[in-house]
């Protein structure tokens, strides 16, 4: 049986579905027995079950027509019939008959003409209150397995990062561990201290739990960005290169402290397998992180004389990855990733947006300021990611048979498309002007540029109005 902890995020549950997926494939046709544990805490599960309902706007009562719109005439009755109360004073009437409260000192006149009433196009004279939303269903196809809803999957309500996680691994025969942050609106918020901690705890709490109950492998998933973005990194980078990335308060620090524990559980743990999976940049439906937000800006950041390369991991390339080290019984640190990069015309090209070149001195500075008031919340030293080359060859995996079904370019178009249908969500609307930004340092960058771009332009034609109108 495998055990995925961390299972509620995007890739956690991409993971989950590959492989049942996959097992389903293993075992032949038929109903697959309970073969998957998923745990995390009891409030990212029950955030699954229920998503939030959408609110709509309450109707308006009555709309007055304003200037500039157009109308509609429409006939009403000025004279509606009034159903007689049957417990009025007024004369009984038959069943079925009708007459009005008001004495009919017009029934020998001719009837009156309907009049028009003029309301504005579409609208009708009577406003009907909008129906109720359904409820929600408690599924989301597009983000992966929902529990309560599924075969094959045991949903375990645990805090990972505590030693009872090991009464949730109980009978697990494999641990997939998913250290990666996946949802990086979830991951910013509280204190970075509380969030260094928790993440070396749930590493260390997941690896002798998973000895304690006797796994014969455990698999960690952290990311290729541990390994660093230099201007001087070569491409690709190889399986085993050396972490060179700046120990800093955010995400990758975090990471860096992770693979400190994990690199002692081959000594301290020696009847445990263990395998290390670094992937690229994640993309997938739902997925939420520095470098997806960086496309979330207004424009491109690039600094001035230098050139990135663009490489991508799908969460589903990324659960076959997993299953082949699982299979093939691959051992040590092993990169995941997309085959080849993209160059930033390339990138432009694909996202359709426009470029931002500002001098390295400037972005980094921007960026620090930033985190320094507490504008980003991510450290400034983020932004080498989305500026600088930190491609991976994904070495080991190609010997062992795997190989990417999403290139660079397919990934790229999805994550543009996953931005796309969440902001045309009201509940999952988080741009429209700066928010998204402001979780990643070189978004941010790139929207503060932009702003002073815009800024620069209205000063100009200004002045050029001014002048004109100067006699």
């Amino acid at each position: 049986m495998i055990a995925v902890t961390g299972a509620a995020g995007p890739a956690g549950r991409a993971l989950v579905r590959a492989l049942l997926a996959r097992m389903s494939e293993t075992s032949g046709s038929g109903p697959a027995p309970l073969r998957v544990i998923a745990i995390d805490s009891a409030e990212r599960i029950e955030r699954l079950v229920l998503p939030a309902p959408v609110k709509h706007p309450e109707p308006t009562p009555e709309l007055a027509p304003e200037p500039g719109l157009e109308y509609s005439a429409e006939e009403i009755d000025p004279d509606p019939p009034v159903t007689a109360d049957p417990g009025s004073d007024g004369a009984p009437t038959d069943e079925g008959a009708t007459s009005s409260s008001i004495p009919d000192t017009t029934s020998t006149a001719e009837e009156r003409p309907r009049r028009r009433s003029y309301l504005p196009a579409g609208l009708s004279a009577r406003l009907e209150p909008k129906p109720k939303d359904p409820k929600p269903k408690p599924s989301v196809p597009e983000l992966g397995i929902v529990p309560g809803t599924d075969t094959g999957v045991d949903w375990r309500p645990a805090d990972i990062s505590s030693p009872d996680v090991v009464t949730a691994l109980d009978s697990a025969d494999v641990v997939i561990h998913l250290a990666t942050a996946d949802d990086l609106a979830e991951s910013v918020t509280g204190s970075a201290s509380d969030r260094r901690l928790r993440a070396v705890r749930a590493a260390q709490a997941v690896s002798m739990a998973a000895a304690a109950v006797g796994a014969r492998r455990l698999v960690a998933v952290t990311s290729a960005m541990v390994l660093g973005a230099r201007p001087d990194n070569p491409v690709p980078l190889a399986d085993d290169a050396t972490c060179r990335a700046e120990p800093d308060e955010g995400q990758v620090g975090d990471l860096l402290e992770v693979e400190r524990v994990l690199e002692r559980i081959p000594r301290v743990h020696p009847g445990l397998a263990f395998t290390l999976l670094r992937p690229a940049a994640l993309v997938g439906p739902g997925v939420d992180t520095a470098v997806t937000r960086h496309f979330e800006a207004p424009r491109l950041l690039v600094l001035r004389g230098t050139g990135t390369q663009w490489q991508f991991c799908h969460v589903d390339d990324l659960s076959a990855a997993i299953w082949t080290a699982i299979t093939r019984g691959l051992d040590g640190s092993l990169t995941v990733g997309a085959a080849g990069s993209l160059d930033e015309s390339q990138v432009e090209t694909i996202s359709g947006m426009r470029r931002l070149e500002v001098p390295a001195g400037l972005a980094f500075s921007t960026a620090e300021r930033l985190n320094r008031v507490g504008v980003l919340n991510t450290p400034a030293s983020e932004l080498a990611y989305v500026v600088h080359p930190w491609v991976i060859g994904s070495a080991g995996l190609l010997a062992a048979g795997w190989e990417a079904q999403q290139d660079n370019e397919s990934c790229l178009k999805g994550l543009l498309d996953d931005q796309r249908r969440r902001r045309a969500t009201p509940s999952g609307r988080r741009v429209g002007g700066r928010d998204a930004a402001m979780g990643a340092a070189g978004a941010a960058v790139a929207l503060l540029g932009t702003a002073a771009i815009v800024r620069q332009a209205r000063s100009r034609q200004s002045k050029r109005r001014r002048s004109t109108l100067e006699p």
